[in-house]
């Protein structure tokens, strides 16, 4: 998703990896934490313990599973998937009709980027319940990486009318941030941060989100801010702790930088944060380094797929941008089109198509990308590039300059060659 840490291959967030839906854990009390997971680990504790009293415990079967999808939010552990996938399918046999349950379906679906499948729960789960907001954060999660734009700013009115909180006003930024609207996003993730969250890490993840969307525009000032609440709210936070590294490379900061992202990554080998590393060394001039941190990220990316994580939207972009088997980047992002047609899969297309030398097809996927005004410095790169191939010098330098203008600081590894390109051009 947009509010993704800039200029790396992502993750989307969907409804598991930007806040949580809304579904808090069944325990009608919990200790005050001394640290920021304590909370999340006392409550897989207590629904182990449950289920070890009573192994068909309906209550501490849905517990345990929020546990763990919480915990792979905090530790990029794709290995619960599949704990949480058995466990939710021994609850909803027990009870087809409990909503929690069919709220944490949608939310594995859609941590494992099956959106249409994500948007089937959400909607389940909206007819058990149409006056809990819950669901409507599954429904407008797959709603946008479907592409379906206008449902999507329909279901959020719906959300944050229902529930004006945390996981709604996220919702809102992201959907004004979509459509090109940065002010307006950054005034509701504002929101979002003061409304606060049933768990610390999410409070901390839209600080970090609020920080890119500075980023984004090129304020690193603000940015940094944002960044340093995250991680004094949360010491130690893995997102936060990425973020600064971006941030320091964007200063030009490497040896700081390459320290972050080895802080993040040995917690959390999040695919993005291992190609962000690779990218600081490779700037850097250390190539051998950053082919073996592309290799480890290559080997991360299949960890996630081995776990039922669709990626190939990721793995196109990846492999687009480090010159790595483009016949297979070509396939995946075909793959991705079809089964996620959002402006991302789009761009991703696009910038797959131009490697192979499609320039033709490759601005028409960059069009279908920047249809909603998006204000992407990647997108309108990718398309000044393109623009630049068919000889329209004119457009491709007013793409290129918008990009800069934008955020400078949009790619490690594109922003010189944008720069190089532009004066080619005679910019």
């Amino acid at each position: 998703m947009m509010n993704r840490l800039p200029g790396l291959v992502v993750i989307p967030a969907a409804c598991f990896l930007l806040v949580s839906c809304g579904v808090p854990p069944a325990t009608s009390s919990s200790p005050s934490p001394t640290t920021p997971r304590t909370l999340t680990d006392q409550q897989v504790s207590d629904a182990q313990q449950l289920l070890r009293q009573s192994p068909r415990s309906e209550k501490g079967l849905l517990d345990l599973s929020a546990g763990y999808l919480q915990k792979v939010r905090e530790t990029g552990d794709p290995s619960y998937y599949p704990k949480v996938d058995s466990l939710l399918s021994s609850a909803l046999q027990r009870d087809p009709g409990s909503f929690e349950g069919t709220v944490l379906e949608a939310t594995l679906k859609l941590a494992r980027h099956d959106f249409l499948a994500g948007l089937d729960w959400g909607q389940k789960a909206h007819a058990l319940r149409p006056s809990n907001s819950a669901p409507y954060g599954a429904i407008v999660d797959a709603e946008v990486e479907l592409g379906r734009y206008e449902a999507a700013g329909r279901d959020t009115q719906s959300m944050v009318d229902l529930r004006p909180d945390l996981t709604s006003y996220s919702r809102v930024s992201y959907y004004r941030e979509l459509h090109g609207d940065v002010d307006g996003a950054i005034t509701a993730m504002k929101q979002a941060v003061v409304a606060g969250g049933a768990f610390p890490e999410n409070v901390a993840y839209v600080q970090v989100l609020l920080g890119n969307l500075y980023f984004n525009r090129g304020d690193l000032a603000s940015a940094e801010e944002q960044y340093r609440q995250a991680l004094g709210a949360y010491p130690g936070y893995v997102h936060g702790l990425a973020a600064m590294g971006l941030l320091r490379a964007a200063q030009g900061r490497y040896p700081e930088a390459l320290k972050l992202y080895q802080q993040a990554v040995n917690v959390y080998p999040l695919p993005q944060y291992v190609i962000g590393e690779g990218d600081v060394y490779s700037v850097s001039g250390e190539a051998r380094m950053a082919a073996n941190t592309y290799d480890l990220a290559a080997a991360e990316q299949q960890l996630y797929r081995a776990n039922g994580v669709d990626l190939d939207q990721e793995l196109a972009l990846f492999q687009a941008d480090h010159m790595r088997d483009l016949p297979g980047a070509l396939d995946a992002s075909r793959r991705a089109v079809t089964k996620r047609p959002s402006i991302f899969s789009s761009d991703g297309l696009s910038w797959v198509l131009y490697q192979t030398g499609d320039y033709l097809g490759a601005l028409a996927a960059s069009q279908q990308a920047l249809r909603l005004g998006t204000r992407d410095a990647l997108f309108y790169f990718h398309r000044g590039m393109i623009e630049s191939r068919l000889g329209t010098s004119v457009i491709a330098r007013t793409d290129l300059s918008t990009a800069l203008a934008i955020n400078p600081h949009f790619s490690l590894l594109w922003a010189g060659p944008l720069q190089a390109e532009l004066h080619r051009l005679g910019g």
